[in-house]
């Protein structure tokens, strides 16, 4: 009996070439997308409006291109402009996109996403801390292997003047408003603390005494960006902390990298303050901080 004969019909060279053809196409993308998304990332860069000569320039193309992107833009409602000024501007699209993302964001599972690398760069163990109830709280930890121990744990509400964390949100959370208004009896109480505490067992250093040693603490914590501590909660042990802002400006957390100071680089330029910057300014970006001009 003869063998029944397949039906498929084999794809020619021609067919095949262009299915992969294809493949590539939408693995490339769509170049005019992404051109396009050039003006709406320069109106999201700029402080305000712009004229569409500027837009153009701080997108990198003529200005006649862009004009052709913008009128489908403002269609969409991503871009709107101004009869009177003729200037652009991102529309209520943009926003709604722009909001719609904030509110998916969790602040703390971005960080911890970021955690391992840290660990990896720095060797040192790393924590997240929050402002809760009594101040800024632990909410996360990840102990680096072959590091002396500290005896922290989550939960622990930092005190604000001898913590790298307390330091940090200290200063960039009492700067204005409420949240200075909550701040300050806060500081004057643990100072009133500290004053009354026995002084034994090994000697802390750079513990402030004084409202004016706190001012001068909080000064140096802006404006090295990053709060700091080096035998101040715990003798030997040193830390950083640094600030994660959202989108609003408001502190959202903190970034704390802590060891032991015979092994831990405490200078404001070392690899592990570097290290805590970056990361620090990385979700910033991802949360939607803009950095002052």
């Amino acid at each position: 009996m003869p063998a029944a004969k397949s039906t498929a019909t084999p794809k020619s060279p021609a067919r095949r070439e262009t299915s992969a053809n294809d493949t590539d196409h939408l693995r490339a993308g769509i170049q005019s997308v992404e051109v396009g998304f050039e003006l709406l990332n320069a109106l999201s860069q700029a402080p305000g409006a712009l004229m569409l000569r500027d837009l153009a320039a701080a997108a990198g193309m003529s200005a006649a291109k862009a004009h052709r992107y913008l009128v489908s833009f403002q269609r969409m409602g991503l871009v709107m402009q101004d009869p009177v000024s003729t200037r652009y501007d991102l529309g209520p699209a943009a926003l709604r996109l722009g909001l719609a993302s904030l509110s998916r964001l969790d602040a703390v599972k971005l960080a911890r996403e970021r955690i391992d690398g840290l660990l990896a760069e720095t060797g040192h163990t790393l924590a997240i801390a929050v402002w809760g109830n009594q101040g800024p709280t632990m909410v996360h930890w990840s102990e680096a292997p072959q590091t002396v121990p500290v005896t922290l744990r989550l939960g622990d509400v930092m005190p604000l003047l001898t913590s790298a964390t307390g330091r940090c949100f200290a200063a960039f959370m009492g700067q204005e408003g409420r949240d200075a208004q909550r701040i300050a009896p806060m500081i004057r109480e643990e100072l009133a603390r500290m004053k009354k505490m026995p002084r034994s067992g090994l000697p802390l250093v750079d513990v402030p005494q004084t409202q004016q040693d706190v001012q001068a603490i909080l000064d140096e914590t802006r404006a090295q960006g990053l709060g700091r501590v080096v035998h101040s909660l715990l003798p030997g042990v040193g830390g950083f902390c640094a600030p994660v802002f959202d989108a609003q400006g408001r502190l959202a957390m903190g970034l704390v990298v802590l060891g032991s100071v015979a092994t831990l680089d405490t200078d404001w330029s070392g690899v592990p303050a570097t290290a805590l910057r970056r990361c620090a300014q990385q979700l910033c970006a991802d949360l939607g901080h803009r950095q002052p001009a």
